[in-house]
């Protein structure tokens, strides 16, 4: 036997692709591409991830529904075209949740279920049918859905194995008479699968798909202040405000109008100011709709409210010194345990004071109206 020597080893070397460490990897570490995040899913976060996905799927149908639980007759995520109705069109997406790629054993009885179920009118043919599993489809599945002929055929052939007792609890459905026949005019080139990479695409636009899989938020857009003119006295923000102003220039008008900001340069341009706050945190609203789950923009609403409502609630001078300070103090509340901490600026912040005087939570004046 051949001694081992020096030649036999050599220096350890390793040699990271240019680029590979940055100040990200340092604090999280080398990042995982998301398809294979996804392939780490245990089976409940697959049928969450799942939930979000399919919810990307709502621009392109009339309506999409998850059916769930026993009885659902081979129905997972269904896509419907028209109306809300099977008759109107459909498709369907079966996700699986398996440790491996899918195999056709693992199917034979959803196609089976389709068969079945379209025979005896519990729905249409769907216009497609699709599988989707955290680690794909294999081999063998993937060359039947690209060859229906072949598909039918051994769907036939594993019929009685997968099928026969597997479709209901009540009844051994046997592959002859109308449902053979109904089996061999089926349509089987529906039948086909979604990639990973199209389903974190598709998630992509989702507003959960940030707090999915990181990434940062992407750029906010500016805020669009309506023109003055468009000024509602509906909105009890504005009321309130035209009350502490009323009270500051020694107005004692009991419902004071718009007209009141004639009356003096400094509380015209301090209510532009209050309403410019309100509309930047409108704008946030409405970025946290697009781009996060439902929630953030109220919980972070809610840390505010905890910030300011004692400043808020305190003894003060007058209704404009009331102002004054909560704006200040919402501008100092720190949202760092907010994901929308990175594109939340002070007046945005203070624009949330408005708000929470719209829901009746803050009060600038002590005259409601």
């Amino acid at each position: 036997m051949k001694k081992m020597n020096d030649d036999d080893f050599q220096e350890l070397s390793p040699n990271p692709k240019k680029g590979l460490y940055n100040s990200e990897h340092v604090s999280a570490g080398i990042p995982i591409p998301k398809t294979q995040r996804v392939q780490l899913f245990s089976p409940d976060e697959w049928e969450e991830f799942t939930e979000e996905w399919a919810s990307s799927l709502e621009n392109s149908y009339h309506c999409v529904k998850r059916f769930a639980g026993a009885g659902d007759k081979g129905l997972d995520v269904v896509g419907f075209i028209k109306s809300n109705q099977f008759n109107d069109g459909w498709d369907n997406y079966q996700c699986k949740f398996y440790d491996k790629p899918l195999t056709p054993s693992n199917v034979w009885v959803e196609f089976g279920k389709i068969i079945y179920f379209t025979k005896f009118g519990s729905y249409t043919t769907p216009r497609k049918y699709y599988f989707v599993a955290p680690k794909q489809i294999g081999t063998r599945l993937g060359k039947l859905l690209s060859n229906a002929s072949k598909l039918k055929k051994e769907l036939k052939d594993n019929w009685e194995k997968y099928c026969q007792n597997s479709i209901t609890s009540t009844a051994k459905i046997k592959l002859e008479g109308d449902l053979l026949t109904h089996l061999e005019s089926f349509d089987f080139t529906i039948f086909d699968s979604v990639s990973l990479v199209q389903m974190i695409k598709q998630h992509v636009n989702t507003p959960f798909h940030t707090v999915r899989f990181g990434g940062g938020l992407g750029i906010r857009p500016e805020p669009e202040i309506p023109p003055e003119n468009t000024v509602s006295m509906e909105q009890r923000y504005v009321r309130q405000l035209l009350n502490v102003y009323a009270q500051s220039i020694g107005n004692d008008q009991q419902s004071p109008d718009l007209s009141i900001l004639d009356k003096d340069d400094n509380i015209r341009n301090n209510f532009l100011r209050q309403r410019e706050r309100f509309y930047h945190a409108e704008s946030l609203r409405s970025f946290s709709r697009d781009t996060l789950p439902l929630g953030v923009f109220e919980a972070l609403q809610d840390d505010i409210f905890d910030g300011v409502v004692d400043t808020c609630e305190a003894s003060h001078s007058c209704d404009m010194d009331r102002l004054n300070k909560t704006m200040s103090q919402a501008a100092n509340v720190t949202a760092d345990a907010s994901p929308l901490s990175s594109v939340t600026r002070p007046r945005d912040k203070q624009g949330m004071c408005h708000q929470l005087v719209n829901d009746n939570r803050l009060n600038w004046s002590e005259n409601d109206e």
